[in-house]
Formats: structure tokens, sequence, C-alpha cells
């Protein structure tokens, strides 16, 4: 994977690399210049499966698969989906030459302006259901459709659906390896969750989540851990936030679990375009009304999205009707739990509590989920923990089922690479990120050293970890300077004493300026563990993933 210091790399002898933009749903894409046309261009580098165990055949069969995909992706032509001018190899790795966006994405604009109003939503939601037509017709699927994912171009506005990292061709295998789930919980539509059935209709319900968010400024499945966003989106009263009541027809009929009752992209633009010309959404006899609405089985959990109307959209229905595929949806994603992303989250769905009795997730608008299942046996997950971020309106939740970590061999989610460090423990950490021991203490570092995950190894306290991480909060305004804002919440990791510390300061410097910092201390096996990420203000969600993602796939040695 390149990093910075490879930005004078020319790419097939015509694309220079100039500068890294980001990391998408599979590689890293790069600020280029295409040096036979003489313009600026993006390239995504596509990391290949680098396992050692795969034969120069197996190998060689896998690259042209990539490329067999990249290939049919690249045909799709429409002015609401990003541009593939070229797909190339490079030193045995496939790269995406695509159009250049000047512009945000979704995410950026919400994150920095706030949500959208109703109209400029629907303008959203149209150009997005009719790149989704395109790529359907053409067989192709994009699986991981979410604010991070679409770009709004300066000037001009215009609604650009990228990163198809992880989209699914018709009759070929998917550019992710075979037997795993990648997206975002948030996003992603209960059948395809499960694993019992992915189609257009999955596109669509991630459709009518990004709606809810950009009108509202979270998705209204969000919450404080991966069981609680299952149980949201599989068992909970789908409460559209009272934002979305001028679109409230569409978002309820693309927010339709049983996905023959969902609405499709058609009805579902015309009823957007129909808003846009006469200022209201017309019923149609799909979406579902009142009647169609049976009583919960569970008792909804509470939601987190704001309210500041007091007349909320009326619920989706929390149950389908008699003879739906509700049943075997939930049979279905509880299998898949217990067999690719842990007992714990199967144990969580079973007592519906939404809270604890799962490894919790990071929920921002940016995560995502890798559970990888091996022939013959079963990899445990990539998740994320989440510690609750600033502002949230639930007690951060960081409780796992009990055990030892020692011995399993986590996975390294996509854009992470595992580092087995010598002090005595593994771990997932962004890729780019560089190791710097520091006496006591290792930090991995981001480029510029944006971000610091930093982790500690010690003796055990006899107060305990939440013993500890009070002494370091008492203290904090001596070792953080400006510090504020900080709180210490008692929980449990893995079934062992932890505590979560979580504050704001100054930065070590005016240059630097503010920063937060997550940080859990927990005990096991003899020994006192301290793993932390601190960040710019500004960049707390990219903060809070790492974290978590940190947290979920330690190990000790």
């Amino acid at each position: 994977m390149g990093t910075e210091g490879d930005n004078a790399r020319v790419i097939a002898g015509r694309y220079r690399l100039e500068a890294r933009l980001g990391r998408g749903g599979m590689g890293v894409v790069w600020r280029a210049t295409d040096e036979l046309l003489g313009r600026q261009v993006a390239v995504k580098e596509i990391p290949l499966d680098l396992d050692e165990t795969l034969s120069a055949e197996e190998a060689r069969r896998q690259r042209e698969r990539t490329l067999r995909e990249a290939r049919a992706v690249a045909q799709l032509r429409h002015p609401h989906i990003i541009v593939v001018h070229d797909v190339v190899v490079h030193d045995e790795r496939p790269f995406l030459v695509m159009e250049l966006i000047d512009g945000g994405t979704l995410a950026d604009l919400v994150s920095a302006h706030g949500p959208v109003d109703a109209a400029e939503a629907a303008r959203i939601g149209i150009g997005l259901l009719s790149a989704l037509r395109t790529a359907h017709a053409a067989g192709v699927l994009h699986r991981d459709i979410k604010p991070a994912n679409v770009l709004l171009e300066s000037g001009s506005r215009r609604v650009v659906l990228t990163d198809f990292g992880i989209a699914q061709v018709a009759g070929a295998t998917t550019l992710t390896e075979t037997g795993s789930f990648v997206g975002s919980p948030e996003y992603t539509a209960p059948e395809r969750m499960s694993g019992t059935r992915t189609g257009p209709e999955s596109d669509l319900w991630s459709v009518g989540a990004l709606l809810c968010t950009v009108l509202s400024g979270e998705s209204p499945f969000r919450r404080d851990s991966l069981g609680g966003i299952l149980h949201a989106v599989v068992f909970d009263e789908i409460r559209p936030p009272p934002q979305a009541a001028p679109l409230l027809p569409v978002v309820r009929g693309l927010l339709e679990r049983d996905p023959d009752r969902r609405l499709d992209a058609d009805q579902a633009e015309r009823m957007l375009r129909a808003y846009r010309s006469t200022g209201r959404v017309p019923e149609t006899d799909h979406t579902p009304t009142q009647r169609d609405v049976p009583r919960p089985q569970a008792a909804p959990a509470p939601s987190p999205v704001p309210a500041p109307s007091p007349t909320p959209a009326p619920p989706l229905a929390a149950e389908q009707p008699r003879h739906s595929t509700r049943g075997m949806l939930v049979a279905a994603l509880l299998v898949a739990a217990m067999a690719g992303a842990g007992v714990s989250a199967a144990a969580l769905l079973m007592n519906r509590g939404g809270e604890g009795g799962g490894t919790p997730a990071s929920s921002g608008p940016g995560t995502s989920v890798s559970a990888s299942l091996s022939p013959g046996g079963s990899r445990s997950p990539s998740t994320g923990l989440s510690p609750g971020g600033s502002g949230g309106t639930r007690s951060p939740s960081v409780t796992s089922s009990p055990g030892s970590t020692e011995g399993r061999r986590p996975s390294a989610p996509s854009g992470y690479r595992l580092a087995d460090d010598p002090a005595g423990f593994s771990l997932a950490v962004p890729e780019g990120f560089t190791r710097r021991p520091e006496g006591e203490r290792v930090f991995y570092m981001s480029p510029e050293e944006t971000f610091r995950l930093g982790i500690k190894t010690a003796d055990p306290d006899p107060g305990g970890p939440l013993a500890v991480m009070r002494r370091s909060a008492a203290g904090g305004p001596d070792t953080n300077p400006g510090y504020h804002d900080g709180r210490v919440t008692s929980s449990t990791h893995h079934g062992h004493p932890a505590a979560l510390w979580e504050f704001t300061w100054n930065g070590f410097s005016a240059a630097e300026g503010p920063r937060h910092t997550y940080d859990l201390c927990w005990e096991e096996g003899g020994r006192m563990y301290d793993v932390w990420v601190s960040a710019p203000v500004g960049r707390v969600r990219e903060a809070k993933e790492y974290f978590d993602v940190a947290i979920d796939t330690f190990v000790r040695a």
C-alpha cells in the first residue's frame, strides 16, 4: 500500500500520483495527473489479498476477477455516477482511474453546515435514485450507499455517487472476499445484514436511511453499539425524524423491512420529482398505510434522534405481516451473527435488549463492519467499540462477552493492517500509521501526527481501572493543556473490569489546536492495558472509528 512518501510514483507510465486524498471502501484514493492527456484525475489503489497461503495461480485468478468486475463498473455511464476513465495494473496491483470531483461529501456538508431542507434532500434523492436505476439495470449493486460515498461538486452542486469498491456484479464473485459482509450497518438493509438476500431493494433501503440523515443530521438507526444498530434495523420501531415529514411517504416506502413491499427506484424518484414540482408527495398504492402497521412484539429501544418538533412522524412497523419473510430474516440474522459476527451479537438480538450483551461498535456515519467467514471455520469480526461520542444521548457502553482475548487472531478491516507489536500485543491500525515507542508507551502515528493511537501496559493497580482513570482525570489539567469536559465511566471489556475516560483539551501548541481523546483502561490476565486515541476536535468521528477498531482487535500475546 502506498504512503505519502510514494507521491512520485508514476502508474502505468502515465498517471503521476501527487497527494493522497483519502481512503475509500477498498483502497487509497490519490490526486494524480494524467501526463498523456494533461488532466487531473483521481486514482484508487486497490489492495489484493496478501494472504501468503495464496498460490500464484490463485493470486492471478483473484487479480483477473477484480479487474473484470472493476471494468464492469467502469462501463456505467450516468451524470450522477463517478466516471471511471481507466483500469490498469501496476506492480501486479489494480488501479482505477476516475474523474476528479472538486467538492466534498454529503457527510462533510452535514457535519460542517447542518442538515439540508426537504427540497435539497429531494434533489439529492432524485440524483441517487436515477443513478441506481442505471447501475441496477447493468446488474451492478452498490452495497455501501451512505453520505460519505456521495459527492457534491462545487459550483454545479452535481450529486455524484462514488466508491463502488464493494459493489456486486450480477453473476460474479464480489470485489470483496467470498463469505464476508462489508458495509456500513446504519445504512444496511435488514435482509442484506442477515445474508438472506441481496438485490436492488437493499440499495434503496440505504437511500431511505441517507435521506433521514441529510434531513436531520443522523441516521434513524444510529445507536451506541453494533448490537444496538442490529436491533434497531431488525426489531425497533422505525421512527423517521420530524424533518422527514415533507417526504414521509418516500422515506417510509424505502424503509420498508420487507424488500418485496419496498418502493422501487422508479416510484421513489417520481414521488420526489412530484414534491419538487408541487410541494407535496403523492401517496401510492405501494406505500404502506397505517392499517398495514401491526403491533410490535418488542418494546422499542429509546431513539437518539433529536426531535425539535413536538409532532414526530409516525413510526413504521416493528414487525411484518403474517407470512412475510420476517421470521426467516431474523433466524438467518441470528445464525449469521453466531457464525460470522460472534455469539455476543446473537445473544443481544435474542434478548432484544438493544444495550449490552454484544460487542459494541462505532455508530458514526463512516463506520464499516467486516465479518469474514473462512472455509471450515470462522474468524472474529472486525467491528468497532463505541465509547459514546461527545454530545451523545446515552451513556457509553463498551461491554462485551466474557472471555480472554489471548490466542485469538483478529482480522483487520479494510483500510487497516494488523500490527504484531514487540511489546506483547497485536491490534489493527490504519494503513499509513507508523510505530513510535516512547518509554513504557507505544504510539502509532498518522502522517503529520494528526491522529495519535497510544498503548500502555502496566502491572495491575489495587484500585482497578476505574481508580486509575479517575486519578488520571483529576490530573488532566496538569498533563493536557486546557483540559475540559472530562468524564470517566465504569465499564467492562470482554468481561474484565474497565473504565473509559473521554475529554477535550487545547493540544500541545496553538498550531496543533484543540483535540479530543478517547481512552479505555482494562485489567486482563494479570496485566493492565490502556489504549487511547487523540485527534483534532473537528475529526472526532474518524478518531472514534480508529479507537473502536483498536479496542475490538486488541489481543495480548
